[in-house]
C-alpha cells in the first residue's frame, strides 16, 4: 500500500505519469521540465504566468530549479519496480522495503503474500486464499463485493452466496466452483481431443496436397523445360535450314549469271556480225551499175542457217534437291508435330494423380436405366426392373452418382450415345425425384447438356440456351470449380472446345447426373484439382 501512495506522489500532474527531470517552481510545486515548458511557452503571448496547480502568478516567466532530491527519489522508485517486475509479476504486498515473490493471494484482504507473511496470515473463514493474482477485484461479486464461491449451472455464471440467497440467482441449481471446473475441464478435453484429431487430418491434408503442389510443379516444370528444348531446337534446325537454302539459292544465281553472260556475249559476237552483213547488202541495194551488183556473191550466202533452240539454252541442267534439305524439314516437321502433342497435353490440363472416380448409385436409378456392373454405364431399357421405389429413385430414365462434390476443381468424361436423347450434368442431392421437374435442368437444383432431335442446348431452371454448333465427338467433359461457383461443359475434340459455362454459388454438394432414353452413357473417368484448359 505504502508502494502505491509513493508512486501517487511522484506524479507530474501534468501528463500525470512519473517525474522526468522534475524542476520545481518558486511556489514549491514541481513539474516535468518539458511538461511546464510548454505550460509556459502557452503563456508567452498574454505575458502572465502561472502555477498550473495553485495558479501563483509570478512577474515574468519563472525560473526552473532542477529539483535534484525528487530527482533521486524518482529514479530510485522506478528501480525498485523495475527489479520487482524482473523477479516476479507479483509481489508481496507486505513487503515494503524490498520485493519479495508471492506465493498466495487473500481475496478477502485483496492481499498477495509471500510465505513468511502467509504463515501468519488469519486463518478465519472468510479469508479464501487463492493462487497469485493480479487482479483480485474481479474474482469478487460485482454487486455484493463478496467472494465468489458458486457457479450457476442455469445462467452460467460464478456467484456469491448473497446471490444464493437474497440475490438474482435466488433458486438457481448451483455448484461448488471446484465442482464446476472439474465438469467443464472434463468438456474441454473431449473438445480438445477432437480438435487434436481433427488438427491431425488437416495436418495430413496439408502435406498430402503440398505433395500434390510438388508433383504438380514438378510435372509443369518438366513440360516446359521440354517445350523450351524442342522450341530451341526447331529455331536452331530453322536457322540452320535457312542458312543452307539461302546458300543454296545464291549458288544457283551465280552459275545461271554466269551461263547467261556467256550466252549474251555470244549473242553480241553475232549481232555486230549481223550488222556488218546488213551494211553490206544495204550498200549493193543502193549501187547503180548492174555489173558490180551481180558480180558480188549471192545473198543466200550472206546468211547463216537458223540454229535451233541455241537462244534458248541456258547452258544450265537440272537441279536435284540436296538430300540434306529434305532431312532437316522432315526432322523440323517431326519436332513440331511433338510439340503440338505437348500443347495439347497441357490444353487438355494439368493436373496430378488424385482419381475424381464417378460411380452410379443404383438406389437412385430410374426402372428404365440399367447400370453395368462396374456402376460406370448407364442404358436405357424398355423393360420395367421393377427395383423397389424409395424417396431416393428418380421416377423418370435418370441416374445420380454415389460420390458428391463440396469443394476443389473436378472434372469428368462421358462417351455418350448417337442414338436418342440424352443428358448430362450436376444437382444437388435435395433435387425432387418424383415429378417431371425432376429432370435436370427443368429445376433450380440442376444444370444440364441436352441432346434433343439432334438439337444440343444446356439447361438451368427450365431455362434452355440452344448451342450454336452440334456436337461432332462422342466425348464431352464435365468441368466443376465449387469454389469458384462454375460448372462447364466442354468437347473433347482437337482442340477442345468450350460449350458453355454455368455461374452460381453453390450452396450442398454437387452429384453427377445422367439421363439416358434408347440410348446409353458411359462414365470414362475423372480428375480433381485440374486446371482448366488454356
Amino acid at each position: 500500500m505504502a508502494s502505491i501512495d509513493l508512486r501517487e506522489e511522484l506524479l507530474c500532474s501534468i501528463c500525470l505519469s512519473t517525474f522526468k527531470d522534475p524542476v520545481m517552481l518558486r511556489c514549491g510545486h514541481n513539474f516535468c521540465r518539458v511538461c511546464i515548458g510548454r505550460v509556459l511557452d502557452t503563456q508567452d503571448e498574454s505575458g502572465v504566468y502561472s502555477c498550473p496547480v495553485c495558479r501563483e502568478k509570478f512577474q515574468g516567466r519563472p525560473a526552473l530549479m532542477r529539483n535534484l532530491y525528487l530527482h533521486n527519489v524518482t529514479e530510485r522508485f522506478l528501480i525498485t519496480q523495475q527489479e520487482r517486475e524482473e523477479i516476479t509479476g507479483i509481489c508481496c504486498t507486505y513487503c515494503v522495503d524490498s520485493p519479495v515473490p508471492a506465493v498466495r493471494s487473500c481475496l478477502h484482504c485483496e492481499a498477495s503474500l509471500c510465505d513468511k507473511h502467509l504463515r501468519s496470515h488469519s486463518k478465519s473463514p472468510e479469508h479464501v486464499l487463492s493462487d497469485t493474482s493480479t487482479s483480485l477485484e474481479k474474482r469478487k461479486c460485482s454487486v455484493h463485493k463478496k467472494i465468489l464461491e458458486y457457479y450457476c449451472t442455469e445462467d452460467a455464471a460464478c456467484i456469491c452466496v448473497s446471490c444464493c440467497l437474497i440475490g438474482e440467482h435466488r433458486g438457481h441449481r448451483v455448484e461448488m466452483l471446484d465442482e464446476a471446473s472439474k465438469k467443464k475441464k472434463e468438456k474441454l478435453i473431449n473438445v480438445l481431443q477432437k480438435l487434436i484429431t481433427k488438427s491431425k487430418k488437416t495436418e495430413e491434408r496439408v502435406r498430402s496436397l503440398e505433395e500434390r503442389r510438388r508433383k504438380a510443379q514438378g510435372k509443369a516444370a518438366g513440360e516446359a523445360e521440354r517445350v523450351t528444348a524442342l522450341c530451341t531446337d526447331i529455331r536452331r534446325r530453322v536457322d540452320d535450314l535457312e542458312k543452307k537454302v539461302l546458300s543454296e539459292i545464291s549458288r544457283q544465281e551465280k552459275e545461271e549469271s554466269l551461263s547467261l553472260s556467256a550466252l549474251i556475249h555470244q549473242l553480241e559476237i553475232k549481232k555486230d556480225e549481223l550488222s556488218r552483213k546488213m551494211r553490206h547488202i544495204e550498200e549493193l541495194c543502193n549501187m547503180t551499175d548492174p555489173l558490180t551488183v551481180l558480180q558480188e556473191p549471192d545473198t543466200g550466202d550472206l546468211c547463216d542457217p537458223e540454229e535451233e533452240g541455241g537462244d534458248e539454252d541456258t547452258g544450265g541442267h537440272d537441279k536435284q534437291p540436296h538430300d540434306g534439305d529434305a532431312l532437316d524439314v522432315a526432322v523440323i516437321s517431326h519436332t513440331l508435330h511433338t510439340l503440338c502433342d505437348v500443347i495439347s497435353a497441357i490444353r487438355s490440363g494439368i493436373y496430378v494423380e488424385d482419381s475424381a472416380d464417378i460411380l452410379l448409385d443404383v438406389t437412385t436409378a430410374g426402372n428404365n436405366v440399367l447400370i453395368s456392373d462396374d456402376l460406370k454405364t448407364a442404358t436405357w431399357t424398355g423393360e420395367n426392373q421393377k427395383r423397389p421405389e424409395t424417396a431416393e429413385r428418380f421416377l423418370g430414365y435418370q441416374v445420380m452418382s454415389r460420390r458428391g462434390f463440396t469443394s476443389g476443381r473436378h472434372y469428368w468424361d462421358v462417351e455418350i450415345s448417337r442414338l436418342g436423347r440424352w443428358s448430362v450434368g450436376m444437382c444437388y442431392p435435395s433435387i425432387d425425384r418424383r415429378r417431371r421437374q425432376s429432370l435436370i435442368g427443368f429445376n433450380n437444383k440442376s444444370c444440364s447438356l441436352w441432346r434433343y432431335n439432334d438439337q444440343y442446348s444446356v439447361r438451368h431452371d427450365s431455362k434452355m440456351i440452344r448451342l450454336p454448333d452440334n456436337i461432332s465427338s462422342d466425348r464431352v467433359r464435365i468441368y466443376l470449380d465449387y469454389e469458384a461457383g462454375q460448372l462447364s461443359f466442354y468437347e473433347l475434340c482437337d482442340p477442345i472446345r468450350h460449350l458453355h459455362t454455368f455461374t452460381a454459388t453453390f450452396s450442398e454438394p454437387l452429384h453427377a447426373v445422367l439421363y439416358v432414353y434408347e440410348g446409353s452413357i458411359k462414365i470414362l473417368g475423372g480428375r480433381s484439382n485440374w486446371v482448366k484448359p488454356l
